[in-house]
Parts: structure tokens; C-alpha cells; sequence
């Protein structure tokens, strides 16, 4: 079943492109946080990052610094960018299909991330078996 990213990809649905090829498209998100909000998605259709594979990877993320630097530069009020991506409707994630975001920074506006530390609640021991548990499941490809 094709979703709206499916569907931009395949010239059914217009959008307001960035930059393409024949593995990656990055197009404006019609929501627009801030002015320039960017997504770059994969064109072979994957759920989310637990779908790809190194080759997968190595063609979507190569292009993140590339899309990120031409947004920052198209517009000199841009002061930074954050870069995120939702995996799995317990992320956010609202298209399976997947996606990332780029979303320009700027001096004036009122998007926020909060910043917050659990660190006080947390023993060496209590990191050390969370490191341990997510390093016994790292797998090659």
C-alpha cells in the first residue's frame, strides 16, 4: 500500500523538491515548523531505520550533511538546524515510510526542543547494564 511519501515519489502528489536521485529525495514538509523544514526520504520504500541495511544507510545518511548545509545556507537568518527522525508510532512517527527531518534554526523562533537530564538517577553499575544490554544485541550485516 502506497503511502503519501510513495506517492510525492512517483510524481502523484506534488511537492516542492530539494534535491533528488535515484536512491534519495529531500522535498520541503508541507507543515513547515520553521521556514525551510526539509524532509529527505529514502526512495525505496522502508518503514523506518530499522529497515535498512549498510548500503541503505550509507546512500540516505551521506546526503543529510549535504541537504542540511544548502538549508542552512539558502537563508542567513538560519542559525543552526536539528535533525531528527521518528521511528514507530511510539516515536511519533506519523508516515511509515521512512523520513528525516531538517528543520532550520533561527534566532526568533518559537519551536523548542527541551533539554533534560536524567543523569542524577542513574549508577554506574545501573549504565553499565543498559551499555552491556544494547551492545549484546549489535549485529553486523
Amino acid at each position: 500500500m502506497a503511502d503519501i511519501f510513495d506517492q510525492i515519489i512517483t510524481g502523484e502528489i506534488p511537492a516542492y523538491k530539494i534535491y533528488e536521485d535515484d536512491t534519495v529525495l529531500a522535498f520541503l514538509d508541507i507543515s513547515q515548523i520553521t521556514p525551510g523544514h526539509t524532509l529527505l526520504i529514502p526512495k525505496k520504500h522502508l518503514q523506518d531505520i530499522f529497515e535498512y541495511n549498510e548500503d541503505t544507510a550509507a546512500q540516505v545518511l551521506s546526503k543529510l550533511p549535504v541537504i542540511a548545509r544548502a538549508v542552512r545556507n539558502s537563508n542567513p537568518d538560519i542559525i543552526g538546524v536539528n535533525i531528527f527522525s521518528n521511528n514507530g508510532k511510539g516515536a511519533g512517527q506519523v508516515v511509515p515510510h521512512s523520513h528525516f527531518h531538517i528543520v532550520p534554526r533561527y534566532a526568533d523562533d518559537n519551536f523548542s526542543i527541551t533539554e533534560f537530564s536524567n543523569a542524577d538517577q542513574y549508577s554506574d553499575a545501573q549504565y553499565q547494564k543498559i551499555a552491556d544490554s544494547i551492545t549484546s544485541h549489535l549485529q553486523e550485516n
